[in-house]
């Protein structure tokens, strides 16, 4: 048997075994889902040690492969974060049940009593990188929205998400729940993701996370559909009624407190107005925290007249599409609200995007006309976030319109159907 036909075997058994559990899950009562989860959650903080030292062997391996120190930061483990994923599947086993509740009723003239009722979507493939917390984040979710997931991580998290997927799998069997409700592919072999792709008549829907690289090769290949965003290119706009106190919080945070992840910004988008007032103390804070700008000409010229700047880099128009992932942002100046939205539109990711300003029309403009899953006024971009939008956790961030748009919690991993009651009715 060739190591190809293995693999097929292995992802292709992983694929039906999580099918099969998906008919369990659909019909799982919610106490009975909650207990498993608590019992995850203290599994999870029980199991400390051996997680770190699991993780510990992925940012070795990482660092001796040069992985940047942005990506090292999404890679590593350490208690605060075990705690902190502890904490999230707390979170999912206090939210209420999604699968069963009624969305809309109606009874027709001839009597049929019409309802829509959330059910789980079925099996959930879900392709990722560096982050293991995401291995338990998506584990939880489809769990306690009632479908199976079939979990794909990267190589440079390998260790660390069988050793997470072990501590799911212990619940599951002391529970009497099939342990293929969370599947975990263990290979990293690359044909593994390709061959997972093709198996529409098993897995219902992708969802990828990771470089834009990863997605739009997933979207191309896969049999199924995919829910997804490319990459968070986010923006922050300073209106010219802006706090200066309040622009140095929100965009200091934005781009300095994680860089590496996909809802900081990227962008900082200045009314003419202020970049000769506000402008330069933003600058200031983004350049004590170790933070490189590319201007345009005019921010540029501000930096230098207000003093204290140097080493200031040029944007170049490819930069104002960049995902940095990395404490560097670009810098435009424009004449309006109007232009602010434009430029948004333009060279953002339609993912997360801000106006700091003390005008409500300004802010109302802004919102209205910004085309992105997440906008917000005066706050940070980095609040998208399932965990921080009180979802206990997230499955992904799409940027898509259909089916689901910003962080996706358990209402997100449920379609629905409608059931009918008759009494006999027959159409003529």
């Amino acid at each position: 048997m060739t190591e190809q036909t293995k693999i097929d075997e292995l992802v292709t058994n992983c694929a039906k075994e999580a099918l099969a559990a998906s008919r369990v899950m659909a019909n799982l009562p919610a106490h009975r889902k909650n207990v498993a989860l608590l019992k995850m959650a203290e599994m999870l903080e029980r199991r400390t040690d051996e997680l770190l030292a699991a993780n510990a062997r992925d940012v070795e391996a990482a660092r001796i492969g040069g992985l940047s120190g942005a990506m090292l930061d999404r890679l590593l483990l350490d208690p605060k974060r075990i705690a902190k994923i502890a904490l999230g599947v707390r979170q999912v086993a206090e939210l209420p049940d999604p699968v069963g509740e009624q969305l809309e009723k109606s009874v027709r003239p001839n009597g049929l009593d019409i309802r829509k009722v959330r059910v789980p979507i079925g099996v959930i493939g879900i392709i990722y990188e560096s982050r293991p917390n995401v291995t338990i984040d998506c584990a939880v979710l489809c769990f306690k929205s009632g479908n199976a997931c079939l979990l794909r991580g990267g190589r440079e998290s390998y260790h660390s998400n069988v050793a997470l997927v072990k501590c799911v799998h212990e619940v599951l069997e002391s529970e009497g729940l099939p342990k293929a409700s969370v599947s975990f592919i263990e290979t990293t072999e690359r044909y593994a993701l390709h061959r997972l792709l093709k198996l529409d008549q098993y897995v219902h829907c992708i969802i990828p996370r990771g470089g834009e690289g990863l997605i739009r090769m997933v979207t191309e290949e896969a049999h199924m559909p995919v829910i997804k965003h490319y990459k968070g290119v986010c923006n922050a706009y300073i209106d010219k009624a802006a706090d200066k106190d309040m622009a140095v919080k929100i965009v200091t945070n934005a781009k300095v407190q994680r860089p590496g992840v996909c809802n900081a910004i990227e962008n900082l988008v200045v009314h003419q107005d202020v970049v000769d007032s506000v402008f330069p103390y933003v600058a200031r804070s983004l350049v004590r925290n170790g933070v490189e700008l590319r201007c345009d000409v005019r921010s540029r010229m501000a930096l230098e007249a207000f003093g204290g700047f140097s080493n200031l880099k040029d944007a170049s128009e490819d930069d104002y599409h960049e995902e940095y992932l990395d404490l560097v942002i670009a810098v435009r100046v424009v004449h309006d609200t109007e232009a602010a939205i434009q430029f948004v539109n333009t060279y953002g990711s339609a993912h997360s995007d801000v106006i700091i300003s003390g005008d409500e029309a300004a802010a109302k403009a802004f919102m209205a006309g910004v085309d992105s899953a997440t906008v917000y006024w005066n706050a940070s971009t980095r609040f998208t976030d399932g965990f921080e939008f009180g979802m206990g956790a997230e499955i992904g961030i799409s940027t898509d319109k259909l089916h689901a748009r910003g962080p996706m919690g358990l209402k997100e991993l449920t379609t629905y159907k409608y059931v009918i009651y008759g009494q006999g009715q027959i159409r003529s």
